[in-house]
């Protein structure tokens, strides 16, 4: 897998596009969003999920890896 440069986004924005993404294709983390205790390393919590919606997950890398 190709590294990619480390890019200055904002956590919350980052939040919105992926919860859009997700939504498209019908899967929820209800506890995604920015973390606000270290504001600093801009990170993301993409908190709990069912395990169903893990199974689900676990599909996505498997199918993009069979495309390269």
């Amino acid at each position: 897998m190709p590294t990619t440069e480390l890019r200055d986004v904002d956590p919350h924005a980052a939040v919105e596009s992926l919860r859009a993404a997700l939504t498209e294709v019908g899967i929820v983390f209800p506890s995604l969003s920015a973390d606000f205790a270290s504001p600093d390393l801009k990170l993301v919590e993409l908190g709990r999920v069912r395990a169903d919606v893990a199974e689900r997950l676990a599909e996505v890398p498997r199918r993009w890896g069979h495309h390269e």
